[in-house]
């Protein structure tokens, strides 16, 4: 049966299509397809495995209305490959001794513990400029990654144009998603153990029962559950470590699922963790070291600087690919505060350590008094690339969202790639029609296959 579309995007949709213009065809959905694609009564269906679910969806409707977003995100198949491809030569420059060396001498101690656990989810997030994908940075506990699998279950063709690419399109469902989830962390326990059997997980976050990704964390548990592994969600102060190893409320935890963003569990608060770290007696995954080599936004310095990585000894082909995938990132120093400052339109302003939005500036909106903490404290600065936009219709007016996109990877390959939605100077999850989003990547000709969620 057909679903009703507008002819003008049809004729735009096939024109682009026609013409092998994916990047063009993605650009008129995310302009032209206003229609909405959650089922939010499906989405109700998808997390209703479990009896104790009933609290969970009530919590996403009444206090997280805005984290998944009413419609999908089109991305090229071209510019998803782009993105793979950045990943797996930032993988390889981070597997180089050269990198770890240089990268961990500014690294708290924490990271300098070598360990065998690569890291789950790592999230690489890009906005889309005007020469492709451009790596905004990289996280080394990204949030969203089964929240975004259970989304891929409740999304419809809402008009013809995503009927057609929904159509010639291949992507994992959310079954084989969450099998591939438990087998990273079970590959995670397996290169630190060997074969022992993993029996238990705590999922660990700084008050947990606050958190606004909570729902997640509950998610994480009943999925464990059901593939046979003990879990619980607790905060980092409620964890013991003795000799016998580390241990909750007098039960052996052998997996920490780190939610934490103390990243070098330098906290009192996460005193147990840190020695249990040091032991060795959990496996803690994502851990400092994987932060130190990945996360830091120093990091994207090095990354963006030709120059730096063949003096690292890393290939010509992946510095070509590296440095056209990561915008120019300086390190904000006082000496040059007259230049960032004239610069500073042009820029965005992160702290070296931070995560999220916390402490994130964007240059044009500078004063002298924020731009003086800056220089102050350890920033870098990144040469600012605009996200594209996704123009939806909300509550009856047309607005057009920032969108940026986020690769979830594990050992540099990339198991799902998903949009945020959202207005403002950053990712927030209260914007009326934002969120989380799918994304459908658009083939570039008849018959090609892109990849998405």
């Amino acid at each position: 049966m057909p679903v009703k579309g507008s002819s003008k995007l049809s004729e735009t949709f096939l024109a682009a299509l026609a013409s092998g213009n994916c990047a063009g065809t993605a650009e008129a959905l995310n302009a032209g397809c206003q229609c909405v694609s959650l089922d939010r009564q499906a989405l109700v269906g998808a997390l209703a495995r479990d009896p104790r679910d009933g609290a969970l969806q009530a919590m996403l409707a009444e206090s997280r209305p805005h984290l998944f977003a009413d419609s999908m995100a089109f991305v090229s198949a071209r510019h998803v490959k782009r993105m793979a491809d950045v990943v797996a030569a930032i993988e390889d420059v981070v597997a180089l001794p050269a990198w770890q060396d240089t990268v961990l001498a500014w690294a708290p101690e924490s990271a300098r513990r070598p360990a065998k656990a690569a890291g789950v989810f790592l999230g690489y997030d890009f906005h889309l400029g005007a020469d492709g994908p451009q790596l905004i940075e990289i996280n080394t506990n990204a949030g969203g990654g089964l929240l975004n699998a259970i989304l891929g279950r409740a999304q419809r063709a809402c008009c013809n144009e995503v009927a057609e690419a929904m159509e010639a399109m291949q992507g994992s469902d959310a079954a084989d998603l969450e099998a591939r989830f438990v087998e990273m962390f079970r590959a995670e326990w397996r290169a630190e153990r060997g074969e022992v059997v993993l029996r238990s997980i705590a999922i660990v976050d700084e008050a947990p029962q606050e958190q606004y990704l909570l729902p997640e964390f509950l998610l994480f548990q009943r999925l464990f559950e059901r593939h046979g592994i003990t879990a619980w969600i607790c905060d980092p102060a409620e964890l013991v470590h003795t000799g016998a190893g580390l241990t909750l409320h007098g039960q052996p935890v052998d997996l920490v699922y780190n939610r934490l963003t103390d990243f070098a569990l330098e906290a009192p608060a996460s005193r147990a963790l840190r020695e249990a770290w040091f032991a060795g007696s959990a496996v803690i995954t994502p851990h400092p070291r994987a932060h130190a080599l990945y996360a830091d936004k120093r990091n994207l310095v090095l990354l963006s600087d030709p120059a730096r990585l063949r003096s690292l000894g890393v290939g010509e082909g992946s510095i070509a690919t590296v440095v056209a995938g990561v915008p120019r990132t300086e390190a904000v120093v006082r000496e040059q505060a007259d230049d960032f400052w004239a610069r500073r339109r042009r820029l965005f302003f992160k702290p070296a350590s931070g995560f999220g939005s916390r402490g994130a500036y964007r240059g044009d909106k500078l004063t002298k008094r924020v731009f003086e903490e800056i220089l102050a404290g350890d920033y870098i600065a990144q040469a600012l690339v605009p996200p594209t936009e996704r123009r939806l219709e909300v509550e009856g007016a047309t607005v057009d969202l920032k969108m940026d996109l986020r690769n979830y990877v594990y050992r540099g390959e990339v198991q799902l790639v998903t949009a945020r939605l959202y207005r403002g100077q950053t990712t927030n999850f209260r914007t009326p029609g934002g969120g989380f989003a799918p994304v459908l990547a658009v083939p570039c000709e008849h018959g090609e296959e892109g990849a998405g969620a």
